[in-house]
Protein backbone atom coordinates (compact mmCIF):
# COMPACT_ATOMS: atom_id res chain seq x y z
CA UNK A 1 0.00 0.00 0.00
CA UNK A 2 1.06 3.45 -0.57
CA UNK A 3 2.03 5.34 1.98
CA UNK A 4 -1.34 8.04 2.22
CA UNK A 5 -0.87 11.82 2.54
CA UNK A 6 -1.02 12.85 6.13
CA UNK A 7 -4.35 14.91 5.75
CA UNK A 8 -6.28 11.78 4.91
CA UNK A 9 -4.27 10.01 7.89
CA UNK A 10 -5.44 12.81 9.96
CA UNK A 11 -9.16 12.39 8.84
CA UNK A 12 -9.17 8.25 9.48
CA UNK A 13 -7.34 8.76 12.87
CA UNK A 14 -10.03 11.70 13.62
CA UNK A 15 -12.93 8.93 13.15
CA UNK A 16 -11.34 6.34 15.10
CA UNK A 17 -12.46 7.46 18.43
CA UNK A 18 -15.90 8.82 18.15
CA UNK A 19 -18.00 7.64 15.15
CA UNK A 20 -20.91 6.01 16.96
CA UNK A 21 -21.31 9.31 19.06
CA UNK A 22 -20.88 11.77 16.20
CA UNK A 23 -23.04 11.01 13.15
CA UNK A 24 -25.99 11.18 15.27
CA UNK A 25 -25.47 15.70 15.77
CA UNK A 26 -23.95 16.09 12.52
CA UNK A 27 -27.29 14.66 11.04
CA UNK A 28 -30.19 16.60 13.41
CA UNK A 29 -33.13 16.20 12.45
CA UNK A 30 -36.76 17.32 13.93
CA UNK A 31 -37.39 14.48 16.61
CA UNK A 32 -40.53 12.12 15.67
CA UNK A 33 -42.26 9.86 18.64
CA UNK A 34 -40.07 6.11 18.14
CA UNK A 35 -42.29 3.76 16.76
CA UNK A 36 -42.35 0.27 19.03
CA UNK A 37 -40.55 -3.20 17.07
CA UNK A 38 -43.06 -6.11 17.41
CA UNK A 39 -40.55 -8.66 18.34
CA UNK A 40 -40.38 -11.21 20.79
CA UNK A 41 -38.43 -10.51 23.61
CA UNK A 42 -36.96 -13.92 24.02
CA UNK A 43 -35.52 -13.78 20.33
CA UNK A 44 -33.66 -10.12 20.79
CA UNK A 45 -30.39 -11.64 21.56
CA UNK A 46 -30.59 -14.08 17.96
CA UNK A 47 -32.06 -10.93 15.82
CA UNK A 48 -29.50 -8.73 17.33
CA UNK A 49 -26.44 -11.40 15.66
CA UNK A 50 -29.06 -11.05 12.12
CA UNK A 51 -29.25 -7.71 12.30
CA UNK A 52 -25.51 -7.78 11.24
CA UNK A 53 -25.82 -10.00 8.42
CA UNK A 54 -27.42 -7.93 6.18
CA UNK A 55 -30.50 -10.38 5.30
CA UNK A 56 -33.52 -8.49 6.12
CA UNK A 57 -33.97 -4.77 6.90
CA UNK A 58 -34.92 -4.03 10.42
CA UNK A 59 -38.21 -2.02 9.57
CA UNK A 60 -39.08 -5.36 9.29
CA UNK A 61 -40.12 -5.06 12.61
CA UNK A 62 -42.45 -2.51 12.35
CA UNK A 63 -44.21 -4.12 9.82
CA UNK A 64 -46.09 -6.79 11.00
CA UNK A 65 -42.76 -8.82 12.16
CA UNK A 66 -45.30 -10.93 14.53
CA UNK A 67 -47.43 -12.15 11.03
CA UNK A 68 -47.28 -14.08 8.49
CA UNK A 69 -44.64 -13.45 6.31
CA UNK A 70 -45.37 -12.32 3.19
CA UNK A 71 -43.93 -13.84 -0.24
CA UNK A 72 -41.69 -11.10 -1.08
CA UNK A 73 -39.96 -10.67 2.08
CA UNK A 74 -39.17 -14.68 2.41
CA UNK A 75 -37.87 -14.49 -1.04
CA UNK A 76 -35.73 -11.93 -0.20
CA UNK A 77 -34.05 -13.03 3.00
CA UNK A 78 -33.85 -16.71 1.24
CA UNK A 79 -32.07 -14.93 -1.59
CA UNK A 80 -29.81 -12.79 0.65
CA UNK A 81 -29.04 -15.94 3.01
CA UNK A 82 -28.24 -17.84 -0.22
CA UNK A 83 -25.90 -15.22 -1.47
CA UNK A 84 -23.92 -15.03 2.19
CA UNK A 85 -23.07 -18.76 2.08
CA UNK A 86 -22.28 -18.71 -1.79
CA UNK A 87 -19.49 -15.92 -0.42
CA UNK A 88 -17.55 -18.45 1.27
CA UNK A 89 -16.83 -19.83 -1.81
CA UNK A 90 -17.41 -23.76 -0.76
CA UNK A 91 -16.49 -26.58 -2.75
CA UNK A 92 -19.37 -28.24 -4.38
CA UNK A 93 -21.38 -31.21 -3.48
CA UNK A 94 -21.39 -33.15 -6.52
CA UNK A 95 -23.97 -35.95 -5.68
CA UNK A 96 -26.10 -32.66 -4.49
CA UNK A 97 -30.08 -33.38 -5.24
CA UNK A 98 -32.49 -30.84 -3.65
CA UNK A 99 -35.44 -32.04 -1.47
CA UNK A 100 -38.95 -31.07 -2.52
CA UNK A 101 -40.33 -27.16 -1.79
CA UNK A 102 -43.95 -26.03 -2.34
CA UNK A 103 -43.29 -22.60 -1.89
CA UNK A 104 -46.21 -22.13 0.30
CA UNK A 105 -44.62 -20.05 3.27
CA UNK A 106 -45.03 -22.97 5.74
CA UNK A 107 -42.01 -23.40 8.85
CA UNK A 108 -41.66 -26.89 7.08
CA UNK A 109 -41.16 -25.27 3.11
CA UNK A 110 -38.96 -22.99 4.57
CA UNK A 111 -36.37 -25.40 6.61
CA UNK A 112 -36.31 -27.09 3.17
CA UNK A 113 -35.42 -24.37 1.24
CA UNK A 114 -32.76 -23.54 3.73
CA UNK A 115 -31.20 -26.92 3.64
CA UNK A 116 -31.05 -27.21 -0.31
CA UNK A 117 -28.75 -23.96 0.12
CA UNK A 118 -26.15 -26.04 2.11
CA UNK A 119 -26.49 -29.25 0.71
CA UNK A 120 -25.45 -28.08 -2.45
CA UNK A 121 -22.12 -28.14 -0.71
CA UNK A 122 -19.64 -30.29 0.05
CA UNK A 123 -20.64 -30.14 3.84
CA UNK A 124 -21.64 -33.17 6.85
CA UNK A 125 -25.30 -31.94 6.63
CA UNK A 126 -26.83 -35.11 5.68
CA UNK A 127 -30.09 -36.46 3.77
CA UNK A 128 -33.30 -35.09 5.91
CA UNK A 129 -33.55 -31.47 6.06
CA UNK A 130 -35.59 -31.55 8.89
CA UNK A 131 -33.37 -33.91 11.22
CA UNK A 132 -30.37 -31.79 9.89
CA UNK A 133 -32.19 -28.49 11.24
CA UNK A 134 -32.95 -30.00 14.98
CA UNK A 135 -29.17 -31.06 15.43
CA UNK A 136 -27.86 -28.19 14.27
CA UNK A 137 -30.24 -26.29 16.60
CA UNK A 138 -31.68 -24.24 13.60
CA UNK A 139 -34.90 -25.52 13.86
CA UNK A 140 -36.34 -25.12 17.68
CA UNK A 141 -39.92 -26.12 18.64
CA UNK A 142 -42.71 -25.77 21.12
CA UNK A 143 -44.79 -27.54 23.19
CA UNK A 144 -46.71 -27.42 20.25
CA UNK A 145 -44.22 -29.20 18.51
CA UNK A 146 -42.38 -28.17 15.77
CA UNK A 147 -45.47 -27.12 13.11
CA UNK A 148 -43.75 -27.59 10.72
CA UNK A 149 -47.17 -27.24 8.57
CA UNK A 150 -48.10 -24.07 10.05
CA UNK A 151 -47.55 -21.04 7.81
CA UNK A 152 -44.27 -18.95 9.33
CA UNK A 153 -44.42 -15.06 10.80
CA UNK A 154 -41.93 -13.22 9.61
CA UNK A 155 -39.58 -13.42 13.16
CA UNK A 156 -39.91 -16.80 12.33
CA UNK A 157 -38.01 -16.95 9.14
CA UNK A 158 -35.42 -14.26 10.24
CA UNK A 159 -34.78 -16.66 12.98
CA UNK A 160 -34.03 -19.69 10.68
CA UNK A 161 -32.14 -17.90 8.56
CA UNK A 162 -30.27 -16.23 11.19
CA UNK A 163 -29.55 -19.67 12.81
CA UNK A 164 -28.93 -21.16 9.31
CA UNK A 165 -26.26 -18.80 8.97
CA UNK A 166 -23.96 -19.11 11.95
CA UNK A 167 -24.58 -22.86 12.08
CA UNK A 168 -23.19 -23.12 8.37
CA UNK A 169 -20.52 -20.51 8.91
CA UNK A 170 -19.46 -22.56 11.99
CA UNK A 171 -19.78 -26.39 9.57
CA UNK A 172 -17.58 -24.38 7.23
CA UNK A 173 -14.97 -23.04 9.83
CA UNK A 174 -15.18 -19.65 8.69
CA UNK A 175 -16.12 -16.27 10.53
CA UNK A 176 -14.17 -13.31 10.83
CA UNK A 177 -11.19 -14.35 13.27
CA UNK A 178 -10.48 -10.66 14.08
CA UNK A 179 -7.00 -9.46 15.30
CA UNK A 180 -6.49 -11.50 18.92
CA UNK A 181 -4.37 -12.50 21.77
CA UNK A 182 -4.36 -13.68 24.95
CA UNK A 183 -2.32 -12.88 27.82
CA UNK A 184 -2.82 -14.63 31.26
CA UNK A 185 -1.42 -15.32 34.72
CA UNK A 186 -2.53 -17.76 37.55
CA UNK A 187 -6.14 -16.97 38.01
CA UNK A 188 -6.72 -14.94 35.19
CA UNK A 189 -7.44 -15.12 31.37
CA UNK A 190 -7.54 -12.20 29.17
CA UNK A 191 -8.42 -11.82 25.51
CA UNK A 192 -7.31 -8.86 23.72
CA UNK A 193 -9.41 -7.75 20.73
CA UNK A 194 -8.56 -5.22 18.45
CA UNK A 195 -11.43 -3.57 17.11
CA UNK A 196 -12.60 -1.01 13.82
CA UNK A 197 -15.15 1.16 14.93
CA UNK A 198 -17.48 0.25 11.73
CA UNK A 199 -18.11 -2.12 9.43
CA UNK A 200 -20.47 -4.18 7.39
CA UNK A 201 -22.41 -7.20 6.85
CA UNK A 202 -19.41 -9.03 5.64
CA UNK A 203 -17.31 -8.81 8.57
CA UNK A 204 -20.12 -11.02 9.94
CA UNK A 205 -20.57 -13.17 11.75
CA UNK A 206 -17.64 -14.21 13.69
CA UNK A 207 -15.05 -16.89 13.84
CA UNK A 208 -16.83 -19.70 16.62
CA UNK A 209 -13.83 -19.80 19.19
CA UNK A 210 -13.93 -16.01 18.93
CA UNK A 211 -17.62 -15.57 19.96
CA UNK A 212 -17.47 -18.14 22.22
CA UNK A 213 -14.26 -16.64 24.47
CA UNK A 214 -16.45 -13.63 24.26
CA UNK A 215 -19.25 -16.13 25.92
CA UNK A 216 -17.48 -18.00 28.46
CA UNK A 217 -15.82 -14.44 29.85
CA UNK A 218 -16.76 -12.73 33.12
CA UNK A 219 -16.62 -8.88 31.83
CA UNK A 220 -16.36 -7.16 28.71
CA UNK A 221 -13.56 -4.71 28.98
CA UNK A 222 -14.09 -1.33 26.29
CA UNK A 223 -12.39 1.77 25.69
CA UNK A 224 -15.42 3.76 26.33
CA UNK A 225 -19.36 2.50 27.23
CA UNK A 226 -20.72 4.43 23.88
CA UNK A 227 -24.24 3.15 25.16
CA UNK A 228 -24.17 4.70 28.47
CA UNK A 229 -26.61 7.76 27.60
CA UNK A 230 -25.37 10.08 30.45
CA UNK A 231 -22.32 9.67 28.72
CA UNK A 232 -23.42 11.02 25.96
CA UNK A 233 -25.27 13.49 27.24
CA UNK A 234 -21.41 14.94 28.48
CA UNK A 235 -19.98 14.85 24.87
CA UNK A 236 -22.47 16.48 23.29
CA UNK A 237 -22.69 18.93 25.76
CA UNK A 238 -18.55 19.30 25.41
CA UNK A 239 -18.76 19.06 21.60
CA UNK A 240 -20.91 22.20 20.98
CA UNK A 241 -20.37 25.87 21.98
CA UNK A 242 -22.49 27.25 24.49
CA UNK A 243 -20.94 30.48 25.60
CA UNK A 244 -22.96 32.28 22.43
CA UNK A 245 -18.93 31.70 19.92
CA UNK A 246 -19.25 30.35 17.27
CA UNK A 247 -16.90 27.86 14.65
CA UNK A 248 -16.25 31.45 12.84
CA UNK A 249 -14.68 32.66 15.90
CA UNK A 250 -12.51 29.41 16.27
CA UNK A 251 -11.02 29.20 13.13
CA UNK A 252 -9.14 31.07 10.22
CA UNK A 253 -11.45 32.97 7.56
CA UNK A 254 -9.63 30.39 5.12
CA UNK A 255 -11.04 27.38 7.25
CA UNK A 256 -14.14 28.84 7.90
CA UNK A 257 -14.10 29.13 3.96
CA UNK A 258 -12.92 25.16 3.43
CA UNK A 259 -15.97 24.16 6.24
CA UNK A 260 -18.71 26.14 3.73
CA UNK A 261 -17.08 24.59 0.50
CA UNK A 262 -17.82 21.45 2.24
CA UNK A 263 -21.70 21.65 3.30
CA UNK A 264 -22.51 23.14 0.22
CA UNK A 265 -20.92 19.70 -1.43
CA UNK A 266 -23.10 17.68 1.40
CA UNK A 267 -26.07 19.93 1.82
CA UNK A 268 -25.53 20.54 4.92
CA UNK A 269 -26.92 24.00 7.12
CA UNK A 270 -24.24 25.70 8.18
CA UNK A 271 -26.27 26.95 11.33
CA UNK A 272 -25.97 23.58 12.81
CA UNK A 273 -22.17 23.14 11.96
CA UNK A 274 -21.02 26.15 13.17
CA UNK A 275 -22.20 25.31 16.41
CA UNK A 276 -19.86 22.42 17.14
CA UNK A 277 -16.26 22.52 18.05
CA UNK A 278 -13.07 22.17 15.75
CA UNK A 279 -12.68 18.54 17.44
CA UNK A 280 -16.10 17.20 16.86
CA UNK A 281 -16.41 18.44 12.93
CA UNK A 282 -13.12 16.35 12.02
CA UNK A 283 -14.83 13.01 13.44
CA UNK A 284 -18.05 13.70 11.85
CA UNK A 285 -17.22 14.83 9.07
CA UNK A 286 -14.30 12.59 7.80
CA UNK A 287 -17.36 10.02 8.69
CA UNK A 288 -19.22 11.80 5.85
CA UNK A 289 -16.59 11.26 3.51
CA UNK A 290 -17.36 7.40 3.29
CA UNK A 291 -21.15 8.14 3.34
CA UNK A 292 -22.42 5.14 0.48
CA UNK A 293 -19.12 4.09 0.14
CA UNK A 294 -20.34 0.81 1.05
CA UNK A 295 -24.14 1.06 0.00
CA UNK A 296 -24.56 1.84 4.31
CA UNK A 297 -24.78 5.38 6.16
CA UNK A 298 -22.46 6.57 8.51
CA UNK A 299 -25.40 5.71 10.86
CA UNK A 300 -25.31 2.04 9.60
CA UNK A 301 -21.45 1.10 9.19
CA UNK A 302 -21.37 2.53 12.68
CA UNK A 303 -23.91 -0.01 14.25
CA UNK A 304 -22.36 -3.14 12.56
CA UNK A 305 -18.89 -1.58 14.45
CA UNK A 306 -17.22 -4.57 16.65
CA UNK A 307 -17.39 -2.50 19.79
CA UNK A 308 -20.90 -2.14 19.60
CA UNK A 309 -21.66 -5.59 18.35
CA UNK A 310 -19.70 -6.94 22.00
CA UNK A 311 -21.26 -4.30 23.76
CA UNK A 312 -24.86 -5.05 22.94
CA UNK A 313 -24.19 -8.75 23.69
CA UNK A 314 -22.80 -7.62 26.84
CA UNK A 315 -25.84 -5.94 27.61
CA UNK A 316 -27.94 -8.58 26.20
CA UNK A 317 -26.17 -11.03 28.37
CA UNK A 318 -26.25 -8.84 31.20
CA UNK A 319 -22.55 -9.14 31.44
CA UNK A 320 -20.41 -6.31 33.44
CA UNK A 321 -18.60 -3.65 31.06
CA UNK A 322 -15.80 -2.43 32.34
CA UNK A 323 -14.39 0.98 30.77
CA UNK A 324 -10.55 0.97 30.08
CA UNK A 325 -10.68 5.20 29.57
CA UNK A 326 -14.63 6.36 29.40
CA UNK A 327 -16.21 8.79 27.11
CA UNK A 328 -16.19 11.43 29.34
CA UNK A 329 -12.14 10.77 29.37
CA UNK A 330 -11.76 10.79 25.71
CA UNK A 331 -14.11 13.67 25.22
CA UNK A 332 -11.99 15.45 27.66
CA UNK A 333 -8.67 14.19 25.55
CA UNK A 334 -10.37 16.05 22.30
CA UNK A 335 -11.51 19.12 24.85
CA UNK A 336 -7.47 19.51 25.85
CA UNK A 337 -5.85 19.68 22.80
CA UNK A 338 -4.76 23.08 21.66
CA UNK A 339 -6.71 25.52 19.26
CA UNK A 340 -4.01 24.74 16.56
CA UNK A 341 -4.42 21.44 16.71
CA UNK A 342 -7.95 21.08 16.39
CA UNK A 343 -7.86 23.68 13.74
CA UNK A 344 -5.52 21.30 11.99
CA UNK A 345 -7.37 18.42 12.71
CA UNK A 346 -10.58 19.95 11.10
CA UNK A 347 -8.29 21.59 8.00
CA UNK A 348 -6.83 17.87 7.53
CA UNK A 349 -10.37 16.71 6.92
CA UNK A 350 -11.97 19.42 4.74
CA UNK A 351 -9.00 19.22 2.73
CA UNK A 352 -9.19 15.62 2.29
CA UNK A 353 -12.71 16.24 1.26
CA UNK A 354 -11.95 19.15 -1.42
CA UNK A 355 -9.16 17.32 -2.93
CA UNK A 356 -9.53 13.49 -2.44
CA UNK A 357 -6.44 11.43 -2.27
CA UNK A 358 -5.96 8.69 -4.85
CA UNK A 359 -5.92 6.19 -2.33
CA UNK A 360 -9.35 7.37 -0.21
CA UNK A 361 -10.59 6.53 3.14
CA UNK A 362 -13.21 3.47 1.73
CA UNK A 363 -10.06 1.80 0.13
CA UNK A 364 -8.25 1.94 3.12
CA UNK A 365 -11.13 0.68 5.53
CA UNK A 366 -11.22 -2.36 3.03
CA UNK A 367 -7.60 -3.15 3.64
CA UNK A 368 -8.38 -3.00 7.57
CA UNK A 369 -11.86 -5.15 6.99
CA UNK A 370 -10.01 -7.59 4.74
CA UNK A 371 -7.18 -8.20 6.99
CA UNK A 372 -9.56 -8.45 10.48
CA UNK A 373 -11.86 -10.90 8.45
CA UNK A 374 -8.74 -12.53 8.23
CA UNK A 375 -6.95 -12.12 11.31
CA UNK A 376 -3.84 -10.94 9.14
CA UNK A 377 -2.26 -9.06 11.61
CA UNK A 378 0.83 -8.55 9.98
CA UNK A 379 -0.87 -6.58 7.01
CA UNK A 380 -3.47 -4.98 9.37
CA UNK A 381 0.02 -3.35 11.23
CA UNK A 382 1.52 -2.68 7.89
CA UNK A 383 -1.50 -1.05 6.71
CA UNK A 384 -2.11 0.95 9.67
CA UNK A 385 1.58 2.14 10.11
CA UNK A 386 1.60 3.62 6.56
CA UNK A 387 -0.38 6.26 7.71
CA UNK A 388 0.69 7.18 10.67
CA UNK A 389 2.28 10.09 9.68
CA UNK A 390 4.69 12.49 11.52
CA UNK A 391 4.43 12.95 15.06
CA UNK A 392 1.87 15.96 16.17
CA UNK A 393 -0.61 16.76 19.40
CA UNK A 394 -3.45 14.83 17.48
CA UNK A 395 -1.17 11.51 17.14
CA UNK A 396 0.32 11.85 20.35
CA UNK A 397 -3.12 12.20 21.92
CA UNK A 398 -4.77 9.37 19.69
CA UNK A 399 -2.25 6.97 21.45
CA UNK A 400 0.87 6.99 23.38
CA UNK A 401 0.19 7.36 27.17
CA UNK A 402 -3.12 6.37 26.68
CA UNK A 403 -1.93 2.53 25.74
CA UNK A 404 -0.17 2.67 28.63
CA UNK A 405 -2.57 3.42 31.16
CA UNK A 406 -4.86 1.01 29.05
CA UNK A 407 -2.02 -1.69 29.77
CA UNK A 408 -1.76 -0.93 33.47
CA UNK A 409 -5.55 -1.76 34.10
CA UNK A 410 -5.18 -4.89 32.10
CA UNK A 411 -2.56 -5.54 34.34
CA UNK A 412 -4.72 -4.64 37.20
CA UNK A 413 -7.33 -7.09 36.31
CA UNK A 414 -4.14 -9.56 36.07
CA UNK A 415 -3.43 -9.04 39.48
CA UNK A 416 -6.43 -8.51 41.43
CA UNK A 417 -9.17 -11.11 39.66
CA UNK A 418 -9.87 -14.23 39.08
CA UNK A 419 -11.69 -15.90 35.46
CA UNK A 420 -11.86 -15.12 31.77
CA UNK A 421 -12.12 -11.17 30.50
CA UNK A 422 -12.58 -10.14 27.25
CA UNK A 423 -10.95 -7.13 26.01
CA UNK A 424 -12.19 -4.95 22.74
CA UNK A 425 -10.40 -1.48 21.94
CA UNK A 426 -9.19 0.08 18.46
CA UNK A 427 -7.00 -2.07 16.63
CA UNK A 428 -4.08 0.50 16.32
CA UNK A 429 -3.61 0.25 20.64
CA UNK A 430 -2.64 -2.83 19.75
CA UNK A 431 -0.46 -2.68 16.43
CA UNK A 432 1.58 0.98 16.70
CA UNK A 433 4.65 1.38 18.34
CA UNK A 434 4.89 0.72 21.80
CA UNK A 435 1.38 -0.55 21.67
CA UNK A 436 -0.54 -2.51 24.57
CA UNK A 437 0.98 -5.69 23.80
CA UNK A 438 4.53 -3.68 24.68
CA UNK A 439 3.68 -2.71 28.02
CA UNK A 440 2.19 -5.83 28.85
CA UNK A 441 5.13 -7.78 27.76
CA UNK A 442 7.70 -4.76 29.30
CA UNK A 443 6.13 -5.74 32.48
CA UNK A 444 7.01 -9.53 32.33
CA UNK A 445 3.64 -10.66 31.01
CA UNK A 446 3.72 -13.04 27.83
CA UNK A 447 1.07 -11.50 25.12
CA UNK A 448 0.51 -14.97 22.99
CA UNK A 449 -1.85 -15.03 19.40
CA UNK A 450 -5.58 -16.30 20.02
CA UNK A 451 -5.29 -18.28 17.08
CA UNK A 452 -2.63 -21.22 17.89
Amino acid sequence: MKKMMKRTSAALLGASLMLTTVVPVIHAEEQTKPLVPSISEWAIETLNEGEKYGIYSTEWYFDGFLQEIPVDKVNELLALTEKKVASLGLAENKQYKPVSVKNDNTRGDIVNRLYNIVARYDLPVGTDAVQFMKEQNILQGSPNGLQLEKKATTQQAVLLAVRFIQSTYALAEQGSKGVAWVVEDEDTLIYLLGSIHLGTPDLYPFDKKLVTAFDESDALLVEANILDTKALEYYSEKAMYTDGSTLKDAVAPETYAKLEQVAKLYGLPMDQLTVQKPWMLSSALSMLAMDDSFGMTPQEMAMHGIDVYFLLNAQLQQKPVIELEGTRAQVDMFEGLSPEAQEQSLVAVLDSIIHPAEENQSEVLQEWFTSWKQGNVEEFAKSFQAMEGTSSEFNEMLFGLRDEQMAKKIMNVLEEKEGKYFVVVGSGHFLIDKNIRYHLEKNGYKVKPFYQ
